[in-house]
């Protein structure tokens, strides 16, 4: 009975694991692609000039690499009017963008007082605390603002001018009286200059309708002119040096673009790699790895000092080593 039993049990079991081998399994559903997030991210710059463009360039590229296929970048020229600032970002405010890129100080001042929410990242921004009227400078602006500085050192730029013609005694520096951070340079570097016996006359122009009649008044008052990271400079570097160059007055600047348009040499950063560090910043902000609230202000990571030997051959200048020409 009990054999009879046992085989019972074994038929039961056997038919059920035959019925289960037959029976056909559903087939499984293709997994759905992962869709990546997108982002939409607005670039007001101040206006086209060498500077600008490469900082421009290196913050898209950083972000393209990083986030292929996953950024729409909205790119808008004020054209050099200051006043197109706030129109261009009112309108990113509007569209509701996830990030704002100021490009130049009026760019980032336009961004800061259109929006208290969106993240905003400046580039080539001489200093934050005069720029955005900050009177305790602790290295953060600790609101929705953060980015990248041009400053170059400025003693070191001052320093340049008895290094390179020992015989001046008059310096004219020249800048746009419209733009807080040229101001702030060329209140620093004078003091270095007095600090170094040279007396200093300040030529300030407002814009690029009175940029060849100040600076023909700074030739003709001046041994060497001092033009600091000023955007209209380097938007008019050609209307310069079509000046001071027939004048025969060399000129001391501080970034490499208008060292190529009317200078005799600079110390300056790379404008590449500030935007790149900038998208490196904006990288962090988007994905959520950083609040742009805690985000120091970051520096260019290299300091070059170039010579422009056109305009030192063309001034009977001897360039001085330690200097390297000019990139093509």
């Amino acid at each position: 009975m009990k054999n009879i039993k046992k085989i019972v049990s074994l038929l039961v079991i056997f038919s059920v694991l035959l019925l289960a081998g037959c029976e056909k399994k559903a087939p499984e559903e293709p997994k759905k692609a992962e869709e990546k997030k997108q982002y939409t991210v607005g670039i007001v710059q101040l206006a086209q000039h060498e500077a600008l463009d490469a900082a421009t360039k290196g913050f898209m590229d950083v972000l393209n690499e990083k986030l292929p296929d996953q950024v729409t970048f909205d790119v808008q020229n004020a054209s050099g009017d200051t006043t197109n600032c706030p129109t261009i970002v009112n309108g990113f405010v509007s569209k509701k963008v996830d990030l704002i890129m100021a490009n130049a100080t009026p760019a980032l001042q336009a961004a800061a007082s259109a929006t208290d929410t969106i993240p905003i990242l400046g580039t080539s921004v001489t200093h934050y605390a005069p720029a955005l009227d900050i009177e305790e400078w602790t290295g953060t602006v600790g609101t929705n603002v953060s980015g990248t500085s041009d400053l170059a050192d400025l003693k070191d730029q001052a320093a340049m001018i008895p290094e390179w013609f020992p015989e001046a005694k008059i310096v004219g520096l020249f800048y746009c009286s419209s733009e807080a951070n040229s101001i702030f340079q060329v209140e620093e570097v004078e003091k270095h200059l007095a600090e170094l016996g040279l007396e200093t006359k300040r030529f300030s122009f407002t814009d690029t309708n009175d940029v060849a009649s100040v600076v023909q008044a700074a030739c003709n008052e001046s041994d060497v002119i001092y033009i600091p990271t000023d955007n209209t400079a380097a938007a008019n570097a050609e209307a310069i040096a079509n000046v001071i160059l027939p004048a025969g007055k060399p000129a001391i600047v501080g970034e490499q673009g208008i060292c190529k348009g009317c200078g005799v040499a600079t110390l300056t950063i790379s404008y590449e790699d500030l935007g790149r560090a900038t998208g490196e910043m904006a990288y962090k902000v988007l994905t959520g790895q950083a609040k742009v609230q805690e985000m120091p202000i970051e520096y260019a990571p290299n300091i070059e000092k170039y010579y422009n030997a056109k305009v030192c051959e063309q001034l009977s200048v001897t360039p001085l080593e330690g200097y390297k020409p000019l990139p093509e």
